[in-house]
């Protein structure tokens, strides 16, 4: 008899049962397909060996006039800029904070040496801190109790002792007490609150910390806090950014050609900026949804916004537009000789996401697709309805790839090509039946342009962070999942590999920045990849084959390892709905064989009605891509 070739069709599809999906895919992790034949993923490395603090859910990446490549970071604790390698802090600070520059709150520093590893500072006024912020420390001199002033002096997370009071950590040790010591130009600035990691929900005892948001309510009230989301986009060389339906902020790029210098300050509030530049700060929106620059006529926007003329966050209206003045982002005053305005979009209950595409920008709300456009008349911008009973899976489940903009909603995929479609799915119920939907606002979407790939990372429906993802190869219309923790992803021209961001989930201190398609395993560790085959028929499914040898055919081009090989794995089933056939040694197993580049075939003996080919790695430095290998089997009888 011939050999059997074994030759799949690309992509992966799970809405089919395992048989009716003969000569298709059925599972896999960490695989992509080119030319319609599966590979294994490429790999990432950590970009950096220093690291952020907090769960990092934005990142946007620009250029300035001065030569910086800059990387805006937001986490739930923090605001960065990235900029060869290091870290900046540019977290913005309360809009009241405590100074301690007078006689009487000078020597604010003390030690015990019963708290080796502590220090407490003691204010003469209020902090109104909680357990949990950051604050900045200068001024400290000397050495207080064996610590000197350089574990002091710096950015820390602190616990709340009362209300004066407040201790932050210290390699130490502590080698004595001390009252009131530190030195007389001692400066604390507190950061503005952090926020919650993921979506909490539950009810006032038990919820946060306590005096924190829902702590006091008492248990009968319920509540609900959204993850910590930020918004980034430039204004030429400055960054504008705000926290989701919180406050905005600019952060200045300066002049000085000093990166270090020019990356040292702080974001202040839009307020501040706009009073800086002589505009009214009362009439910049306090509540904001989504910062966006309309980059083509220079418009700075605010979708989900407070009206003009309130300084109210309880007025804030979430389906209002406004934006500033046409290359003025200080000022928010409509009159007749300027273009600031403000536009309503008419259905839904909320603005959940605006992205620019082309010559418009799109404007999902929880229901409908807008297009926001440009006019150039003195309505400056117009709306127009695009699709209504549509659905939005989260703010940050949207991109575009090669001028289509790709979405997930609730329950299916959608495309946007000038008009709304439905994305054709092979792996729709793998995916919707497989999500935890209380976490539903960590889903992001991004693009992977040099493989034609789109893709969503998603909460699993065991888990409380991305877990697991689903790509779209828009080239080829083809689906394929696997499994990768990443919060953050950012697919961009000025970096030379897409970069993604993970945090990790026990104390939020060591945020990780990776290069992906960088290298062939995950960091310093191997990358497992698989992909199994639908069961399929051995000759017209009616007979027993036996399964005598096989002839692979896999290339390892790429690999770093000295001898390369794959496991090779033949499945066997007598009837779709009965078990995998038993083997002494492994109940799911019948074959299993390492291939390397110079094995030129495999003699097996398996006996069976129905068949499933796997092939899988697991060692450090193996790259492989599968072509069509051959199956030698004869009939042997129908039972």
């Amino acid at each position: 008899m011939p050999f059997i070739k074994l030759q799949f069709k690309p992509g992966l599809n799970r809405d089919q049962t395992d048989y009716s999906n003969e000569g298709g895919w059925f599972e896999c992790d960490k695989i992509r397909f080119r030319s319609g034949y599966p590979e294994k993923l490429g790999g990432w490395q950590r970009y950096t060996s220093n690291s952020f603090q907090g769960v990092c859910r934005q990142m946007w990446n620009w250029s300035t006039t001065y030569s910086d490549n800059l990387l805006a970071l937001g986490t739930h604790q923090k605001a960065y800029i990235e900029n060869g390698g290091y870290y900046n802090d540019i977290t913005p600070l309360r809009a009241v904070n405590p100074t301690i520059d007078t006689p009487d709150s000078n020597n604010c520093i003390y030690t015990n040496t019963t708290s080796p590893n502590v220090v407490t500072i003691q204010l003469p006024v209020a902090h109104e801190a909680e357990t949990g912020d950051f604050v900045e420390i200068s001024g400290v001199t000397g050495t207080i109790g064996g610590i000197p002033a350089s574990q002091i002096n710096g950015n820390h997370e602190i616990t709340v002792i009362t209300g004066l009071t407040f201790t932050i950590p210290v390699t130490g040790p502590v080698t004595s007490n001390v009252s009131g010591s530190g030195g007389t130009g001692i400066v604390i600035d507190f950061e503005i609150r952090p926020g919650f990691p993921i979506t909490t929900a539950g009810y006032g005892w038990g919820t946060g910390t306590w005096g924190r948001d829902a702590w006091g309510l008492g248990s009968q009230e319920p509540v609900f806090f959204q993850q910590r989301d930020w918004w980034f986009d430039n204004f030429d060389n400055d960054l504008v950014m705000n926290i989701r339906n919180g406050t905005g902020y600019w952060w200045a790029r300066g002049t000085t050609l000093d990166p270090a210098t020019a990356l040292s300050t702080r974001a202040i509030t839009l307020q501040a900026y706009a009073t800086a530049e002589g505009y009214s700060a009362n009439a910049v929106p306090v509540k904001i949804m989504q910062l966006l620059v309309s980059q083509q006529d220079r418009h700075l926007l605010a979708f989900g916004s407070v009206p003009f003329g309130s300084t109210n966050v309880n007025d804030f209206d979430p389906m209002l537009i406004r934006w500033a003045d046409q290359d003025t982002p200080g000022d928010w005053t409509p009159t007749d000789t300027n273009t600031a305005g403000d536009i309503r979009v008419s259905r839904g209950s909320r603005i959940v996401r605006a992205l620019p595409s082309r010559q418009e920008i799109l404007v999902w709300t929880d229901s409908h697709l807008y297009t926001l456009q440009f006019l150039g008349t003195t309505d400056v911008f117009g709306l127009q309805e695009y699709a209504d009973n549509i659905s939005v899976m989260s703010s940050r489940a949207m991109a575009t790839a090669s001028n289509i903009t790709y979405w997930m909603g609730q329950d299916k995929f959608y495309a946007y090509t000038g008009r709304v479609e439905t994305l054709p799915c092979t792996l729709r119920n793998h995916v919707f039946q497989n999500i935890n939907m209380a976490q539903s606002d960590q889903v992001i979407c991004s693009t992977n342009e040099q493989w034609n790939e789109v893709w969503w990372f998603y909460p699993s429906d065991s888990a409380d962070y991305n877990n697991a993802y689903v790509v779209y190869n828009h080239l080829e219309k083809i689906w394929y999942y696997g499994t990768i923790e990443r919060t953050a992803w950012l697919d961009t021209p000025l970096r030379r590999y897409p970069q993604a961001a993970n945090t990790s989930l026990s104390d939020f201190s060591d945020g990780v920045l990776y290069n992906h398609e960088e290298g062939i395993d995950d960091d310093t560790d191997p990358l497992v990849a698989y992909i199994q085959s639908s069961d399929f028929d051995l000759g017209d499914g009616d007979v027993f084959m036996l399964s005598r040898r096989i002839i692979p055919d896999i290339g390892f081009s790429g690999s770093t390892a000295n001898n390369p090989a794959v496991d090779m794995q033949i499945r066997t089933r007598n009837f779709p709905g009965s078990a995998l056939t038993n083997n002494p040694n492994d109940s799911k197993i019948v074959v299993e064989t390492s291939v390397d580049e110079f094995t030129s075939q495999v003699f097996m003996r398996a006996r069976a009605r129905q068949m499933a080919f796997k092939i899988r790695s697991e060692a450090l430095g193996v790259q492989w891509q599968l072509g069509a290998p051959r199956l030698d089997a004869r009939e042997d009888g129908r039972r």
